[in-house]
């Protein structure tokens, strides 16, 4: 079997968000990725590697699940986890900051072998910005 035809390939990430306009800008502002669509209910980046990442709006995010995902509480965390490794990691970590995220844990050498720092967006989902060490 070929595993270029029978393995799925990512393409898209999309986080289910309570405040739209607040997730988009976010986004907008930590990584600087250019907007694909920018509907009432939905905002979709493409990053620089052809990936996308979209918000959308909870409850419109249920028309296509047949229900809504719970609502994060605040400075809560939701059991997403986005994993970045940045060429540059300090400035990664200065646009994060200054777009509003939660810091987690400090950048430190991990057991894995990355250098890595933690924080939540907006919604209670993490991130992590990361570099090989």
């Amino acid at each position: 079997m070929n595993p270029s035809i029978a393995s799925p390939r990512h393409v898209l990430t999309i986080l289910a968000v309570s405040d739209l306009e607040r997730a988009s800008r976010f986004y907008r502002e930590a990584f600087d990725w250019s907007i694909q669509v920018d509907v009432l209910v939905y905002v979709e980046f493409e990053t620089p590697q052809g990936l996308r990442f979209g918000v959308y709006q909870r409850e419109a995010f249920a028309m296509n699940t047949g229900q809504a995902p719970m609502e994060v509480p605040s400075g809560s965390l939701s059991g997403t986890e986005i994993y970045f490794h940045c060429p540059d990691l300090p400035e990664a970590i200065s646009r994060i900051e200054a777009a509003g995220a939660r810091k987690l844990s400090d950048l430190a050498p991990r057991g894995w072998g990355d250098e890595a720092a933690y924080y939540a967006d907006p919604e209670g989902n993490v991130l992590v910005l990361a570099r090989p060490l």
